[in-house]
């Protein structure tokens, strides 16, 4: 072959492997493939090699607040079960390497601090608390809502396999019912956040809806050994129906009142994602919502305020949108409407693939193909703003794991399958009146 011959050889190799990447890139399933892999990966390669938990957090310029590159978390480790059980089934890894990392997950939740059953926000590797603040050392029991919705999940996985698969959802079984939701009554109808065995309830957060925090009822009023009263729902986290919202923005009813946020009256966007990442909210309503309709208009609204651009930040738009809480240029913040900073958070737009199909695979190929200088090894970065030309190569374990969670309910709906196959669940609901219509 001469050499001119080579060359054009060559060059068209090359052209053929940009085709191919251009294909690749393309094709929809093939991105929603990729991101799913990358963010899963924050768990799986990224997360702590003793206890096999989510890191808190993971900083690719190797910078940790306090030198706590190793501090897990109890919520987002949660998140990464029920990640892995996805994973497991887009082929990222083997159902026995996954059966084996969770094993070796859940024997060590069972030997790491708890607090009447409940686990602390932060633990380190040794399992001890980590204060998340100065008085929040003991239990946070939104965050063990958050971990005990993966252990479920997961064990409906597991449940009918073979000999050590069900060694493994017995003891995800246990831990789940270990958690005495009760306590955390303070023998009143609401659920208080925190209890530490030094400060007591010296916190006294007692949790009100709307926001985040409706798996943890649900969960309370599911619990088969330690159960609340259904008025804590109602009176509680409802407050006796003065949760149901008349206000609209943008031609979407806001269906709940999202707690006073004032101005574009919805809170950040991690609400409609962190409680139903095993709850299915398709055709899930009650007195007070229809909670598919609900977080649809959550999503809608984000995506609506970013394409009108009321502040004019650079970078907003259609294709460039989604608020909730992530770092910032001056630190972590909880971003919504009303109060923009110019940070667009990618789990925002990502996380809401159910809700937004559609504006959610604009932002996702925008992502990819126009900033690829905030694609890192897991995924995207935490936050950006165009605005003020800044990114920092830093992920957080609440960000991140949404992402293949919420992306596999779209896709499949597997994760929200299993979830609603709990027979506690199911029991569950029905004792809050809360009902489910055909899926939609």
């Amino acid at each position: 072959m001469t050499r001119i011959a080579n060359l054009f050889f060559i060059f068209s190799l090359i052209g053929i492997a940009a085709a191919a990447q251009t294909s690749a890139l393309s094709s929809d399933e093939a991105l929603l493939d990729r991101v799913q892999q990358q963010t899963f990966n924050y768990f799986w390669e990224g997360g702590e090699p003793i206890s096999g938990a989510a890191r808190e957090r993971i900083h690719e310029d190797g910078v940790y607040p306090h030198d706590d590159a190793d501090v897990v978390t109890s919520g987002g480790t949660g998140f990464g079960i029920m990640a892995t059980i996805a994973a497991i089934e887009r082929g990222f890894i083997t159902r026995e390497e996954g059966r084996k990392r969770l094993q070796r997950l859940a024997e060590w939740l069972q030997q790491a601090d708890r607090f009447h059953g409940a686990w602390p926000h932060w633990m380190y590797p040794s399992g001890k608390v980590k204060p998340f603040s100065r008085y929040d050392d003991g239990g946070d029991l939104v965050e063990t809502a958050f971990l005990a919705q993966g252990l479920i999940v997961a064990r409906q996985y597991f449940r009918n396999g073979n000999k050590k698969e069900r060694k493994l959802a017995a003891l995800l079984d246990q831990l789940w019912k270990e958690v005495d939701w009760n306590w955390y009554t303070r023998g009143e109808h609401i659920l208080y956040w925190h209890w530490s065995p030094e400060h007591e309830w010296r916190k006294n957060f007692a949790v009100t809806g709307y926001n985040e925090c409706t798996i943890m009822y649900i969960l309370a009023a599911s619990s088969p050994t330690h159960p609340v009263d259904p008025a804590c729902f109602h009176e509680g986290y409802m407050r006796k129906g003065e949760i149901v919202s008349n206000e609209s923005a943008y031609g979407y009813d806001v269906v709940l009142d999202h707690n006073g946020e004032g101005g574009i009256p919805v809170g950040p966007l991690f609400w409609a994602h962190y409680s139903f990442m095993g709850l299915d909210p398709r055709g899930l309503h009650d007195s007070y919502a229809d909670y598919w309709l609900l977080n649809r208009n959550h999503t809608l609204i984000h995506h609506a305020y970013c394409a009108e651009n009321p502040r004019g930040y650079a970078g907003y738009s259609e294709e460039c949108w989604g608020l909730t809480a992530s770092y910032s240029i001056s630190g972590y913040d909880a971003h919504h409407p009303s109060n923009d900073l110019g940070v667009i958070t990618p789990t925002a737009a990502l996380s809401s693939f159910p809700y937004t199909p559609e504006e959610s695979m604009l932002f996702l190929r925008h992502l990819y193909e126009d900033h690829p200088g905030i694609i890192g090894e897991y995924g995207p970065y935490d936050a950006f703003s165009v605005q003020s030309d800044w990114r920092l190569p830093r992920y957080l374990a609440i960000d991140q794991l949404p992402i293949p969670v919420m992306i596999e309910n779209y896709r499949s709906g597997l994760i929200w399958e299993l979830f609603m196959s709990a027979p506690e669940i199911q029991e569950g609901l029905q004792k809050l009146d809360i009902k489910r219509t055909q899926n939609k």
